[in-house]
């Protein structure tokens, strides 16, 4: 296993690779912002480790973990997470419910469920309090590590041998698994009975089975159940409409504009994603200068460009032959941090060396390089070298320059 000596060196490492700014001199706040535009493991680290001693409360903390945790999950560096998160069992906090189901959380978000349950079990053994709060903590861990089958013979075992009573947010876990696994006759059952406890069903849950229905092409019972969430006078939020919006009205952009008139006329606002599902109809359609006027818009509707933004618009960009406004976007997605996935760049600059745009093929690349991991890096080295992208050889170092 990987010491903290090691990860520290690690840090200690990166700090000497050279940035201006060194973490330990960030505060807390800035931290977070750092780390939410930082893809680099190692980087990551150094800047989540150097403020991780002042967070005030566990619950501030479990953001920059997280986000942490998982980009060394992306690097699988598995050993590295489990000597990070264990180190934090001799803090003093550990004694603190929350604390402790920070470090649950976070297995889970590697997907090492067996580490989250082994720290679930250590809850005596560390002298912290157990309560539905923790075991909330294992559920979610549980799901994120996608062992849906698991997640119901917690429910039932855990709470007889703690002596636990689930709440609104352990149904709703519950439930959750019972939809990631395409369950959804399971999911209204349970639906059922929590009305039939008196438990408290959230829009949250009512939306996951929603979607749920609508995933498995069972859209008349996914209507059935929001007319009866009218019935019942939820609070339909922007979510619960953004699922009909993706599942219901996919083909038809007209419909779809009525559809966020009908969230307007109810109060609510539309966020990116409701756009961006706009956006991609009206270019499933070739209606490119409708999608361009979506696109240009959001900001003016009160809506920032996320990844999905990004990468939609490109990906369409590109299938229409446009790779010059593509470039361009691509170039507005690394100036708020939200630069599109592999395949759709690789799609940009391939098309960019057809059109014989070499300077601006190297120049997305060169800008995935600083962005981006070794483990990505490496896929990227292929894609140069099958585009003949790759720099020639240094002179130097042994070799004889060709001519």
């Amino acid at each position: 296993m990987t010491s903290l000596r090691h990860i520290r060196r690690l840090c200690t490492a990166t700090t000497a690779a050279g940035s201006s700014t060194t973490a330990s001199s960030i505060s807390v706040s800035k931290a977070k912002s750092k780390l939410r535009s930082e893809f680099d493991p190692d980087k990551a680290l150094e800047i989540y480790s150097s403020v991780s001693k002042h967070y005030a409360s566990p619950v501030s903390s479990r953001y920059a973990q997280d986000l942490t945790v998982r980009r060394l999950a992306k690097s699988k560096r598995f050993s590295d997470i489990e000597t990070l998160i264990e180190s934090h069992k001799n803090d003093p906090k550990i004694t603190q419910e929350p604390y402790l189901c920070n470090l649950i959380r976070s297995y889970g978000q590697a997907g090492m469920f067996d580490h989250a349950m082994r720290t679930f079990d250590q809850m005596d053994e560390l002298g912290t309090p157990r309560s539905v709060i923790s075991f909330n903590a294992l559920l979610f861990a549980c799901t994120r590590s996608r062992l849906y089958d698991k997640v119901p013979i917690l429910f039932d075992e855990i709470p007889k041998k703690y002596n636990l009573s689930p709440d609104k947010i352990s149904y709703g876990l519950l439930l959750k698994s019972h939809c990631d696994s395409g369950s959804s006759d399971k999911a209204l059952e349970l639906l059922n009975e929590m009305e039939n406890k008196g438990v408290e069903v959230t829009t949250v849950t009512y939306t996951t089975v929603l979607n749920c229905l609508y995933k498995q092409g069972n859209a008349e019972e996914a209507e059935r159940l929001w007319s009866e969430m009218e019935k019942k006078g939820v609070d339909l939020d922007v979510a619960a409409y953004n699922v009909r919006i993706t599942n219901t009205y996919g083909g038809d952009p007209e419909r779809l504009k009525e559809l966020i008139d009908e969230m307007r006329d109810a109060g609510l606002k539309p966020d990116t994603i409701s756009y961006n599902f706009l956006m991609t109809c009206y270019c499933k359609n070739e209606m490119m200068d409708e999608a361009k006027k979506v696109y240009e818009g959001l900001e003016e509707n009160g809506c920032s460009p996320n990844a999905t933004t990004f990468r939609t618009w490109i990906y369409h960009l590109c299938g229409s032959g446009n790779f010059d406004k593509a470039y361009k976007v691509f170039k507005e997605s690394v100036m708020v941090h939200k630069i599109p996935d592999f395949n759709t760049v690789k799609l940009l600059v391939e098309g960019l060396v057809k059109k014989k745009k070499i300077k601006e093929a190297k120049g997305v690349i060169r800008t995935i390089k600083k962005k981006f991991p070794p483990n990505v890096l490496r896929a990227w080295k292929k894609v140069e070298e099958e585009l003949g992208l790759v720099p020639a050889p240094a002179v130097g170092d042994g070799q004889k320059a060709r001519v």
